[in-house]
């Protein structure tokens, strides 16, 4: 028997409950237990091995204190976008460096700069870093207006 692979907005949602529970320092464990569920079971709908009823979803947003349009905001909708319009209505690379525990440091740390000259010399720096890197790695740069 061969396994199915998640569907894409199983995943997604997963993803953004991941990354509100990131937000709030919630481990899974205690959305787990805010849930009645084990941690495993978060696992699986963070991954999007499972997928999340209806009423779990309702459960799930009012432990990570936001509207259930926030886990589907920005997904993959089933209805077929232009590349351009597709990438301006759901960048996709921002959710996922959301999702992971460097990038929510990051930003969580950037946004408490309150100098703007500083955050725009910390971005200089950090594209500077990113195309010597792309550079090695034979990549090309897209910088963000």
């Amino acid at each position: 028997m061969s396994t199915k692979a998640p569907n894409p907005v199983d995943k997604y949602v997963g993803s953004r409950v991941r990354m509100r529970r990131i937000m709030l320092g919630m481990s899974q464990e205690k959305l787990g237990e805010a849930l009645g569920l084990t941690f495993q079971q978060i696992q699986k709908y963070e991954k999007g091995t499972n997928r999340v009823g209806a009423s779990r979803l309702q459960q799930i947003s009012e432990v990570l204190q936001v509207p259930v349009s926030f886990l589907f905001d920005g997904g993959p909708s089933g209805i077929a976008l232009s590349e351009s319009s597709a990438e301006s209505a759901s960048p996709a690379y921002i959710s996922d460096f959301l999702a992971t525990s460097e990038g929510l440091a990051l930003t969580r740390a950037f946004t408490r700069i309150h100098d703007s000259k500083l955050r725009r010399s910390i971005v200089d720096l950090v594209e500077q870093i990113a195309d010597r890197e792309a550079g090695v790695n034979g990549e090309k740069s897209a910088k963000i207006p």
